[in-house]
């Protein structure tokens, strides 16, 4: 059993909870899957099954997108819903011309400070178990990039959104930065990811509906080659290509196309046209290198 698998994750759920959830459906197969989502958010999760995890760092590159709502007035110590209220603070009158200018302040490059109550590590130990127990420690801002970003005022105290971003957004941060540019603050009371790379939301299925489905019944996997689509694709150059590579003999990689240019990641397909390895151009003169070979038939 090797794709992608697109779930529709309830809220309520951790990630780690629908994958054993799923359990019983995947018969031993590995699983791993692209983004943590906190569990009072909904929305998608690919999981990727048997040979697709070995691809995962290549999908977790994808930007993301996610909609949902901020409520101002209050902020948390997690900065969303699920927190304890720490600040309490009135909420100016806003018109939605005031509030598309704030939308418009938060687009495009910019450095965000990561919450304690996040899955980052210092010295091996969780930031959000450090914060749980009453400890702040410094963190270093990291580039982001919001692409698009439309508020709409919904009700007095309480923001709609929609925003596509980029790896490493954390959605809760904009929530509460975009609270203080508002005169006031806030925290994120709703959290729905719509998008992961290619991956929509409408193509995924409820976690229930798979949970319902008899036991023996084919899964909707996203193929590897699809889920890579983004990525240039060679066949391999002859027909003992694959074995020879296996046996960790570079020489049939010298026979593709040149690389561009270092850094540059390409499929390596079988003769059926599925992906069979994943090969990486390095070297001052780009050469490629094998990195992940994937079983027959993926």
């Amino acid at each position: 059993m090797t794709g992608i698998l697109l779930v529709d994750k309830p809220e309520e759920t951790t990630s780690a909870g629908v994958i054993r959830a799923l359990k019983p459906r995947l018969r031993g197969t590995k699983v791993g899957h692209l983004g943590t989502l906190d569990p009072f958010a909904s929305g998608l999760l690919p999981l990727c099954l048997g040979e697709a995890t070995k691809v995962a760092r290549y999908l977790l590159l994808e930007d993301k997108g996610y909609a949902g709502t901020i409520r101002l007035g209050t902020a948390t110590d997690t900065l969303d819903r699920t927190g304890t209220v720490t600040e309490s603070a009135d909420v100016p009158p806003l018109t939605q011309g005031g509030v598309d200018a704030v939308a418009v302040q938060f687009t495009g490059r910019q450095r965000q400070v990561p919450p304690m109550y996040s899955a980052l590590k210092r010295d091996g130990v969780p930031l959000y178990q450090l914060a749980r127990r009453g400890v702040e420690v410094e963190r270093a801002p990291r580039d982001i990039e919001i692409g698009c970003l439309a508020l709409t005022l919904s009700a007095p105290a309480e923001i709609d959104f929609v925003v596509e971003c980029s790896k490493g957004t954390y959605v809760r941060v904009l929530a509460a930065e975009i609270g203080r540019a508002l005169g006031s603050v806030a925290h994120l009371a709703r959290l729905r990811r719509t998008r992961v790379g290619a991956f929509r939301i409408d193509d995924a299925t409820p976690l229930g509906d798979l949970l319902a489905c008899p036991p023996d019944s084919a899964l909707p996997l996203v193929p590897v080659r699809e889920a890579l689509g983004g990525y240039a694709a060679f066949e391999a150059p002859s027909p003992d290509s694959l074995v020879r590579l296996s046996r960790g003999q570079q020489d049939p990689l010298a026979r593709l196309p040149t690389p561009r240019q270092s850094g540059e990641t390409a499929l390596l397909l079988d003769g059926a046209g599925n992906v069979a390895a994943i090969i990486e151009a390095a070297g001052v003169r780009p050469a490629w290198r094998l990195v992940r070979l994937l079983a027959a038939g993926r």
